[in-house]
């Protein structure tokens, strides 16, 4: 089964679609640098790219944590960046209030893992139209996901795409279990690897940590078993992003990522058509 996202198609085996961007809105000029830089990367090599950055972080661990520059002005911004730059755009929602908010802004709303069982948030987000993109979470076995995306597809939207990105494993910890991408694509929708995420390690001193040094073996298997699209926050300087500092990509290690990541994705499926 294949979604479409504008002029973007993903899944039926086509070659890998990259969704990319810094964790969160900081501000205007960090967005627009960041998705013009990504989409000159992507259309350098060829790659169908959809814009990501979440107008808001509602699950922050401290309290004073950033967590956007108020709903209004984010959205905004994003809508520019569709408008202006015609990207497709992904932002998160966590509340049925939040899809009223971006409906009109965004092409793809995607359903935090923590929220991945909310029955009334996923039949809204259905009701939507948009595509939906639900993160596996870290509690649940990907044959659970099935029940997600059967909510979401019980109001007569199949726009669907499942998302890989780690399972609690004792403490301060996330393990990927690559054959997930493999059962959830057996449930009939495509699978995304999001290989930033899978690398963060629980809160330390009140600030959620990371190994970014995994971030491209991950992704490198993920595509070896198989994906419709690679999910990776980037940010030019990860060091001083105001959230998810210690797991995003640097903006200067992308397109050697992706070069690899093609050339992985293009034999493993050349190989799919085959069989």
């Amino acid at each position: 089964m294949a979604v479409q996202v504008k002029n973007i198609k993903i899944g039926d085996n086509l070659p890998f679609v990259l969704i990319a961007g810094p964790c969160v809105v900081e501000s205007e000029e960090l967005i627009f640098f960041t998705a013009r830089k990504i989409s000159e990367i992507a259309e350098r090599q060829n790659i169908p790219f959809i814009f990501k950055s979440s107008f808001k972080k509602a699950n922050r661990t401290n309290l004073n944590s950033f967590s956007g520059l108020g709903d209004g002005i984010a959205i905004s911004i994003l809508k520019k960046v569709r408008d202006e730059l015609n990207l497709p755009v992904l932002t998160d929602i966590h509340t049925e209030e939040d899809i009223e908010k971006v409906i009109d802004s965004v092409d793809v709303i995607q359903i935090p893992a923590f929220l991945c069982r909310q029955t009334e948030l996923l039949v809204a987000a259905g009701n939507s139209c948009l595509t939906v993109n639900i993160k596996k979470g870290q509690f649940l076995a990907p044959e659970d996901m099935k029940h997600a995306a059967d909510k979401v597809a019980s109001t007569g939207n199949d726009k669907i795409l499942l998302t890989e990105r780690g399972t609690t494993f004792g403490y301060h910890n996330l393990v990927v279990d690559m054959r997930s991408l493999v059962i959830m694509r057996e449930l009939g929708y495509p699978v995304v690897m999001d290989a930033t995420h899978s690398v963060q390690l629980p809160s330390k001193d009140n600030v959620s940590g990371g190994q970014p040094k995994f971030i491209k073996p991950l992704a490198r298997a993920a595509a070896a078993v198989g994906i419709d699209a690679l999910f990776l926050e980037v940010h030019p300087e990860p060091s001083k992003a105001l959230s998810d500092a210690a797991s995003q990509l640097p903006l200067s290690e992308l397109e050697e990522l992706l070069i690899e990541i093609k050339a992985i994705d293009s034999v493993i499926k050349s190989v799919s058509k085959q069989s």
